[in-house]
């Protein structure tokens, strides 16, 4: 058995992967999230390794057999987070996460300085990014910048927890700003701007590879055996495409989370940070990939269901696909930038907004737009990844806005690819986690980074096009008159 934990923004999930490719089961520990200022996002590391250990009792005790013959274990994670740490391992501040904002103008002050940081990042320089993160605190909480003797990303907080050891992968370090991508090795310039040294960073590791081993006092904890394997691991994008059997060029996923992720594998390192994509390496050796993200995807929705008063996600969904394309057609707009936006536009003080609300708007058409909304986002991203290079004819879609079939077939239509389902859509990380730690136990890759079987298939829709064209016209013709009003606050 192969455990896999992805440390998520809204959940931790635990699952048990048998070495059949059997997915045992899953089990999950949810968490909050405190915004204590406008654009501000924090977590407590604590609640981290507190749900986790919840997920895993849960796992165990609906499979304890299973749980107990646990070989390997793997990580992922939500990506960019910053867990300051002292010389006593310390957690020194809330983590700040990656849909936090308030490092702008250090960005900006960090691409000004280095101009070549996005060619040696694979990326533009932006607020979600751990680096910039530690440039503010260094501004704004000097006493405490002081006191940081490690840095370490949210999945490896818990990695901590498990082995005592300070060590990342190469794809979540790939988000940091810290990383030289095509050399996969931390660079001592982009370290130079925040303050930072390399013995400040944790050791990195390719995420196939091992990445520390279960301490003795948390096996027993955890009822595990000592000195299993804990794999380098990956951030939640890369760990989604291992679980999906993508890690060769050309295979790609779209990601509908709290996030909304295209993401497509390339042989080598194919940098266009103009475009606001990402080029980060992937979670297995000798492989790169290409990544479009907007910061508020299927969270829109559930940001949705608490201001309308709905009775949840599925009751709008549902009100939503019952529109006909007559009715949808007069639905308002929606812009998804509730936390601000990386591809296209890398914008962290943009927000969304309704456009087109009148007498008639009721709850179904506003679920619409907001659907709708997320839809163009990521098809703004698919643009900007097409002017990178990428070349994409389906996506395996994962997260959890795949177990709506009304937003399966509207991305199909509006991104005009084949979107596919699997068994394991909904597994997103934790599928991967685990099959990284597999591969960490020396398991072969052909043999474990097999591709689910598809169930859905969904195709463009020749009516559902011709709706949606016009209405993405107006739709990418609203950001441009967005930052004209901007300009005159």
């Amino acid at each position: 058995m192969y455990l896999g934990i992805d440390v998520g923004t809204s959940e931790v999930k635990a699952l048990l992967l048998a070495a059949d490719h059997t997915v045992i089961g899953t089990a999950g520990s949810t968490l909050e999230v405190s915004r204590p200022h406008p654009g501000h996002s924090e977590q407590n590391p604590a609640d981290w390794w507190a749900a986790t250990q919840a997920a895993l009792a849960k796992l165990k005790s609906a499979h304890p057999t299973e749980f107990a013959a646990t070989q390997a274990i793997g990580l992922s994670g939500q990506m960019h987070g910053a867990v300051l740490l002292d010389a006593a391992n310390q957690v020194l501040r809330p983590a700040i996460l990656w849909n936090d904002t308030r490092s702008a103008l250090e960005c900006q002050e960090m691409m000004a300085e280095l101009p070549e940081a996005a060619t040696l990042a694979g990326s533009l320089l932006m607020p979600g990014f751990t680096a910039p993160k530690l440039r503010w605190v260094a501004r704004h909480e000097p006493a405490l910048f002081a006191q940081v003797a490690k840095v370490l990303l949210p999945k490896d907080y818990v990695r901590l927890m498990l082995t005592g050891e300070h060590i990342t992968d190469l794809s979540d370090a790939s988000g940091t700003a810290w990383l030289d991508v095509a050399k996969r090795a931390w660079s001592p310039a982009l370290l130079a701007l925040t303050g930072m040294t390399e013995a400040q960073m944790p050791r990195v590791v390719e995420g196939s590879a091992p990445g520390g081993f279960l301490s003795a006092s948390v096996a027993a904890q955890l009822g595990l055996q000592s000195g299993i394997v804990v794999a380098g691991g990956a951030g939640d994008n890369a760990s989604s495409a291992v679980g999906m059997g993508a890690v060769n060029a050309g295979e790609g996923f779209l990601s509908l989370g709290t996030s909304g992720v295209l993401f497509v594998v390339t042989p080598q390192f194919a940098p266009n940070a103009q475009s606001a994509t990402h080029a980060f390496c992937h979670a297995v050796p000798a492989r790169w990939h290409q990544m479009s993200v907007m910061l508020s995807a299927a969270s829109c929705l559930q940001w949705a269901r608490q201001a309308l008063g709905a009775a949840s996600e599925a009751a709008l969904e549902a009100q939503a696909a019952a529109l006909d394309l007559a009715a949808r057609a007069e639905a308002p707009l929606f812009l998804p930038y509730l936390s601000g936006e990386r591809t296209p536009h890398n914008d962290a003080v943009l927000r969304g907004s309704f456009h087109n609300l009148s007498h008639s708007t009721d709850q179904a058409a506003l679920a619409y737009a907001v659907i709708e909304g997320v839809t163009f986002g990521l098809t703004d991203g698919l643009n900007a990844l097409k002017k990178a290079g990428s070349a994409v004819t389906r996506l395996a879609l994962v997260g959890g806005g795949a177990r709506s079939a009304m937003w399966a077939q509207q991305l199909a239509s509006s991104l005009d690819v084949e979107i596919v389902l699997t068994a394991e859509s909904a597994a997103g990380g934790a599928l991967g986690a685990a099959r990284l730690g597999w591969l960490a136990t020396g398991a072969s890759q052909d043999l474990v980074c097999t591709q689910p079987a598809i169930t859905h298939r969904y195709q463009p829709d020749p009516a559902e096009k011709a709706l949606l064209a016009p209405r993405y016209a107006r739709f990418a013709a609203l950001y441009p008159a967005l930052k004209a009003l901007q300009a005159l606050q």
